[in-house]
């Protein structure tokens, strides 16, 4: 069910909740503007972003003070409509007729729902709302309050098929309309262009009116009902424009025809039947264009199995997908898709991962790998252990992810939002100043009305309006293809200015899983290091623990965290310290005996930590990260970008250059605490350059957050994720000069349909008003003047990695 997630979070002062509606009836940027500006002003909202693009209205709100339904009937009031959803459920506990009354009545008290019919025969309740204002979980208590049971029918088609089919349907009206539109206006445009070329074929001036008005007043009655709207709503949108110059024309003309006096230079009937006809088709172009700038977002939605075969009691069951539980066991068969995010328990098989990681080859899959909701299983047969389902699962996360950065505005909008508010009042001041121009100073009032008719046609507010957020729905969905998930339009666009890119080292340069090479010093070392080390869930402890498998260890009487240091813990009686040479030093324990063995270690980039137990200092342990196959790809791209890398690592000098050299890194800050990192970002920000900061860990949030753009390892924690601008699905750091890329290649196309859009009404209007143009080429430029901005935006589909 689409939009029916509302997801709460408490705050000091009030409840807050999201909701995201679909919204139907805009036709340009000023609606969308004029839309946003209503849901603001309620009481009990904190903000609302719509876009015209996805059609979709954003809006955050108190939940004690208001509630979708009341935001649903707001946008209707505002000339504007969310669509009906419907839900079907199967009902068990009805005897009689009186059930099934009583249930009708007690589904229609539910806050939201517009209709609802019980059948008793098929034991089917069926309700009627507005999309996203009503919880299913609302719907099911109410028939479990009323004395019945209630179960969500599954059917095979999943809601986006309803709506595929849905917009389908909508396209095949639309072309009806336009190919009738298009037979009224062919002997129209004949005795045009016959009259043009000097023959005296024409259609007299009553059959020119027959034919032309139900082109006027039928075929195009939408834009009559939309500037309607809009005005009642108080503003203007193309369909004013479009009803005002349209109706103009087609007016005159009657006028003319019933007074007997009007040859065909005095009508204008072929010029208006014409200009709807070419809106209609810029529209039906417009609108599939728009179809398959979301496509990526749609082929993301059909990797979710709509079923699971769950083990339960001993044999299989098939299950919604969305009804398996963690924890629970799910098998899956060759070829088949994942229906939830797991690990293997048992079986041996390689899964194509492609659609969700990027990542074109198989991976390998056995016992304990983990595996992600759908990818598409090899040739084997896997017995998988849930770990997270439904909503939770990596694929749901990143559609959600796409779907807000797609719904999303850019910074830029917001100047062509405020152009938007007031352009269509410009272009009708524009329309009446050249008609009074040209009927007073020349004194041709056929003339001024050429040129004032042709004003209000030409216009088009819908190419600014889609210059934005099309190429945002392509562009993110072009790098959520290919492994790259942006959570916001700011992100997408911050990163085209990113000059210098920050790495923290462990886990996004390195793979994060240390192992032990070396040990140096008194015999008791390792077990006293690996004993202290117990209460770590440091990777460098985890590698110390891995390596003393075997020893008898001591338990932990006492463990203190030393934040960038190491820790400090009391073992059978002796206290014992492990960690970094600054905490041996701040300890006063002298490190000379093994310095140079140490120096050794670290010139050949591995990490050493060093132990002591009672103020004497025992050895050290030497570990090795092994750096990432494609780290020094990623920083070789990152070098053609024309972007500076530096590395951000706790680990000492000597470790830090030789990493760095192998590398490839412009620059290193080594011995940098957790709580430091942000401070190192702070300072090159301050430096002036625009910074992006990759990491994995809870300690790299703070400067994950700090940074302009944020990019986390999507094998890394969630707590950087969700501090993330930008996510690479698979932690690969080669995806990093594809990430500025994409980012590059969408702001281009912003810039190149903002440039257009800009460019197409400055000097398109003023040649309109000069009346060097007709109401049929006028007609005709502003309806492919948005089919041109949202095909540019596909182009964006050519991009490569």
């Amino acid at each position: 069910m689409k939009g029916l997630g509302v997801m709460a979070a408490q705050s000091a002062e009030f409840l807050v909740s999201t909701l995201a509606l679909p919204v139907r009836g805009m036709t340009c940027a000023a609606c969308s503007t004029r839309l946003e500006k209503v849901l603001n002003r309620l009481d009990g909202v904190a903000g609302a972003t719509v876009s015209l693009a996805s059609e979709q209205a954003d809006i955050r709100f108190d939940a004690s003070r208001t509630n979708p339904a009341t935001l649903a009937e707001a946008i209707g009031k505002a000339g504007f409509s969310v669509p009906d959803d419907t839900l079907e459920l199967t009902i068990g506990g009805m005897t009689c007729a009186a059930c099934s009354t009583r249930l009708e009545k007690v589904l229609g008290k539910v806050a939201g729902i517009t209709t609802a019919s019980v059948n008793l025969a098929t034991e089917r309740a069926r309700v009627t709302f507005a999309a996203g204002t009503v919880a299913v979980a609302d719907v099911v208590l109410a028939v479990e309050k009323a004395g019945f049971t209630a179960q969500v029918v599954v059917d095979g088609d999943s809601q986006m098929d309803k709506e595929e089919a849905a917009h389908a349907a909508d396209l095949r009206r639309q072309g009806r309309l336009l190919a009738l539109s298009a037979l009224l206006t062919l002997p129209l445009v004949a005795g045009m262009v016959a009259h043009l070329a000097g023959w005296s074929w024409t259609l007299s001036g009553w059959w020119q009116l027959v034919l032309s008005a139900p082109v006027q007043f039928w075929i195009g009655w939408r834009f009559y009902v939309g500037a309607w709207t809009s005005l009642k709503g108080g503003s203007g949108n193309m369909d004013v424009l479009v009803a005002l110059g349209t109706s103009a024309a087609w007016g005159v003309s009657a006028v003319a025809v019933a007074q007997g006096h009007g040859d065909h230079a005095d009508l204008y009937f072929e010029g208006a039947a014409v200009v709807i006809t070419l809106v209609l088709l810029g529209k039906l172009l417009e609108t599939r264009a728009k179809r398959s700038a979301a496509g990526a977002i749609r082929a993301l939605m059909r990797l979710r199995p709509e079923t699971a075969r769950v083990e339960r009691d001993g044999r299989l069951v098939e299950i919604p997908a969305d009804s398996v539980h963690p924890g629970d066991v799910v098998q899956i068969r060759p070829g088949e898709r994942v229906p939830v995010d797991g690990v293997v328990v048992e079986g041996n098989s390689q899964m194509d991962e492609a659609l969700i990681t990027g990542e074109s080859l198989p991976v390998a899959k056995e016992a304990g790998a983990p595996v992600v909701a759908g990818a598409i299983n090899g040739d084997g047969l896997l017995r998988v252990r849930a770990t997270r389902v439904g909503s939770e699962s990596t694929i749901s996360r990143i559609i959600r992810m796409v779907q807000g950065a797609q719904a999303a505005k850019a910074p830029v909008q917001k100047l062509v939002d405020r152009i938007s508010a007031i352009f269509v009042p410009v272009v009708v001041a524009i329309a009446a100043a050249a008609f009074l121009l040209w009927w007073l100073a020349v004194g041709d009032v056929g003339l001024a009305f050429v040129a004032a008719v042709s004003v209000l046609v030409i216009a088009c507010p819908c190419a600014l309006g889609l210059a934005t957020p099309t190429a945002i729905m392509v562009g993110t969905g072009m790098a959520a293809r290919h492994g790259i998930l942006i959570k916001d339009a700011e992100a997408l666009e911050l990163a085209h200015f990113v000059d210098v890119v920050v790495f923290d080292k462990t886990g996004t340069l390195t793979l994060g899983k240390p192992a032990v090479v070396a040990v140096q010093g008194d015999p008791e070392l390792l077990r006293l290091a690996a004993s202290a080390q117990q209460g770590s869930e440091h990777p460098l402890a985890g590698a110390v623990l891995a390596h003393a498998a075997g020893l008898d260890l001591g338990k932990p009487e006492k463990f203190k965290a030393l934040p960038g240091r190491g820790i400090e813990a009391e073992i059978e009686g002796h206290v014992v310290l492990v960690g970094s040479p600054r905490l041996m030093a701040e300890r006063g324990l002298d490190l000379a005996a093994w310095a140079d063995a140490a120096r050794a270690e670290e010139e050949l980039g591995r990490t050493v930590v060093w132990a002591a137990a009672d103020g004497r200092v025992l050895g050290f342990i030497a570990l090795a990260d092994p750096v990432k196959d494609s780290a020094a790809e990623a920083i070789a791209g990152l070098k053609a970008l024309g972007v500076r890398s530096v590395m951000l690592t706790g680990d000492n000098a000597r470790a830090a250059a030789t990493v760095a050299a192998s590398l490839g890194l412009d620059r290193f800050i080594a011995e940098v605490l957790p709580e430091d990192k942000e401070a190192q970002i702070q300072a090159l920000k301050a430096e002036g350059h625009v910074v992006a900061m990759v990491g994995d860990g809870v300690n790299d949030a703070p400067a994950l957050a700090a940074a302009h753009v944020g990019i986390a390892m999507g094998t890394g924690t969630d707590v950087a994720m969700q501090a993330a601008g930008i996510t690479l699905v698979k932690g690969d750091p080669a995806l990093l000069p594809a990430a500025l890329s994409i980012s590059r290649a969408t702001r281009a196309k912003i810039r190149q349909n903002l440039f257009w859009a800009f460019f197409y009404n400055v000097v398109a209007i003023p040649l309109a008003a000069l009346a060097l143009l007709t109401p049929v080429i006028a007609g005709a430029a502003m309806a492919f003047s948005s089919v041109s901005v949202v095909s540019n935006s596909l182009l964006l589909r050519r991009w490569r990695g």
